[in-house]
């Protein structure tokens, strides 16, 4: 067994064991976007980062990758570790403000207003559809490629995948394509007519369950015309 400090707790855990695990196991919530179970451990996201070492020499890491070691102490919610996740929180908003997923992370943090300029972009990256294609589905259609800014999802050369079976794994996993737009009809679930607009929801002041309080659908409406 591995004895280490979690947030001035004297705990134990099995040799392997991820902070992550770990923290949920003793009942402190650490909040994930990339993390699914099930799924193998990706730290792309940042979201779940926490404190670890002794002040002054102390680091964030992901949660869900870094394994537990012996001595260590784990800070899960201190100062540094809520300033860093908001700023992540933040940059996600921006970047897909259409996610009710990250609304509602957003929302959860007291985050109710953006400092950056909104992008509206159909992926952030987090790997959640590469990897339930290929651990789950073990379909292998899709995957990252380029480096950098350049980095990208797709199917190999950008062409149609032959193994891909349309099972809909990569859709039901993804954070940035979940419900968002839920409109009055069932079918019409997860229309995305509203990625192309701005979204009323964050500009307002504060985030509600709702992706969008209008109704009905300014984008569903537009599509009708």
């Amino acid at each position: 067994m591995i004895n280490f400090s979690l947030n001035g707790l004297n705990a134990q855990v099995e040799k392997g064991t991820t902070i992550l695990e770990a923290a949920k196991f003793y009942g402190f919530p650490i909040p994930t976007l990339c993390f699914m179970e099930g799924l193998s451990p990706y730290g792309a996201c940042r979201l779940c980062v926490v404190e670890i070492g002794e002040e002054p020499r102390t680091k964030l890491v992901s949660s869900c990758t870094y394994p537990v070691e012996e001595g260590m102490k784990v800070r899960t919610a201190s100062t540094r570790v809520i300033r860093a996740r908001k700023m992540v929180l933040e940059l996600l908003l921006a970047s897909c403000p259409q996610s009710k997923v990250i609304q509602d992370l957003a929302s959860a943090h007291h985050i109710m207003q953006q400092r950056f300029k909104q992008e509206h972009e159909d992926c952030i990256l987090c790997g959640l559809c590469v990897r339930m294609c290929k651990e789950q589905m073990m379909a292998k259609a899709i995957g990252f490629s380029g480096r950098g800014e350049k980095r990208k999802l797709g199917t190999p050369f950008n062409i149609k995948s032959e193994v891909c079976r349309l099972c809909g794994g990569c859709i039901y996993v993804c954070p940035a394509c979940q419900l968002r737009c839920t409109y009055t009809d069932p079918e019409k679930a997860i229309c995305g007519g509203c990625a192309n607009l701005s979204p009323p929801c964050v500009e307002k002041e504060k985030f509600d369950d709702m992706m969008c309080y209008m109704e009905p659908c300014v984008a569903c409406e537009i599509k009708k015309e």
